[in-house]
């Protein structure tokens, strides 16, 4: 007697491999990113400011120096010798003024006395106000004198780290030289300056109580990412730049070990607030479609379902989620262009979520 079998079904479509990640809740910072330019704190470029020759200039290049420091030195002879004039020809015309007053004490007594003119009175008493004018104008020769033989010794205005001598000792120097001897630069602390768009500039303002209160700035490398140092946001400029549409902002770094240096470029992140217990996804689990952002959510039987999400928030490569997702719930992050609802799959974990991603935030 012959039997039939039945046939067995058709097996359905192998697992697609795709990449997962755990929806995860946690605190993100907010942040804004820029392109910066570290400068000195206070730069200044040490000039002469008597003429005369370049004695010696005895601080080495490249070292940190502190305020009144002797930084260069020009001949003082011709200002001492200046200096000594100014003041003999004051002693001599204060000696003159002397015996003006003198004279007049007497022609005053004589003038009440009625025994000269009123005419010479008047006269001797011009000549004491000349007198007067002439020690006057000497007291000021030698105030200038002083003041130039003080320029010949130069000192450092702040504290900071001077550059490479531009000058040799040996050669003539003048108040009119533009290029100066040396160059002090300030970098602890060091300043870093960068602009923002218009629109950052009004979250920045918002959030510090119009720069009332210090924001937090970080620096990093441009190759490595390397965090180079941290500081607050200190100054914001008075204007728009109406040719960009951005806003001139400068940060105040401590800058201890001398990472940040003038003239460096470096990446730089303000952080405007924290979220508190953020519900979060990896950026590349958003899907967008034409009813709006969803995800693909694997279920307990590696089956993919659509769910729709809001996300409010995107700080670099996280996503913060409002609503359509729970914590612990997994989410597709690669493959979801060949995915159709109902399909199953073979997940493969992918990298741990950072807590805080680099870059700049967009607000949605």
């Amino acid at each position: 007697m012959l039997t039939h079998r039945k046939k067995a079904p058709p097996p359905g479509p192998p697992p697609v491999a795709v990449t997962t990640a755990t929806v995860a809740v946690q605190d993100i910072p907010l942040t804004v990113s820029a392109l910066g330019a570290a400068q000195a704190w206070n730069s200044a470029t040490i000039r002469a400011q008597v003429s005369g020759m370049l004695l010696r200039v005895p601080v080495r290049e490249g070292s940190d120096v502190r305020a009144g420091d002797l930084l260069a030195e020009i001949d003082p002879r011709p200002f001492q010798a200046a200096l000594q004039q100014a003041q003999g020809a004051l002693n001599r015309d204060q000696a003159l003024l002397d015996v003006a007053r003198v004279l007049l004490a007497r022609d005053k007594q004589l003038l009440a006395q009625d025994s000269i003119a009123r005419q010479d009175f008047d006269t001797q008493a011009a000549l004491v106000k000349q007198d007067e004018g002439i020690v006057e104008l000497d007291k000021g020769v030698v105030e200038t004198a002083a003041i130039n033989l003080k320029y010949c010794r130069i000192t450092a205005p702040t504290d900071g780290r001077v550059g490479v001598r531009l000058v040799d000792p040996g050669n003539l120097v003048s108040s009119t030289d533009t290029t100066g001897v040396l160059i002090l630069n300030q970098i602890t602390p060091i300043a870093v300056t960068f602009t923002v768009p218009e629109g950052d500039f009004q979250r920045l303002a918002s959030v510090s109580n119009r720069f009332h209160a210090p924001l937090a700035v970080q620096a990093l490398s441009q190759e490595t990412g390397e965090a180079l140092g941290a500081g607050e946001l200190s100054i914001a400029d008075n204007r728009v730049d109406p040719t960009t549409g951005t806003v001139t902002l400068k940060a105040r770094f401590a800058n201890p070990s001398h990472q940040l240096w003038p003239g460096q470029f470096v990446n730089v992140q303000l952080v405007l607030q924290t979220l508190p217990r953020a519900l979060t996804i990896p950026l590349a689990a958003v899907n967008r479609g034409p009813k709006g952002a969803f995800a693909y959510v694997v279920g307990a039987n590696s089956k993919v379902s659509v769910r729709p999400v809001t996300v409010t928030t995107v700080e670099g490569a996280t996503a913060i989620i409002q609503s359509g997702l729970k914590p612990g719930e997994v989410v597709v992050t690669d493959g979801q262009l060949i995915l159709k609802p109902g399909m199953t799959v073979r997940a493969r974990p992918s990298a741990p979520q950072p807590a805080a991603a680099p870059g700049g935030g967009v607000f949605k």
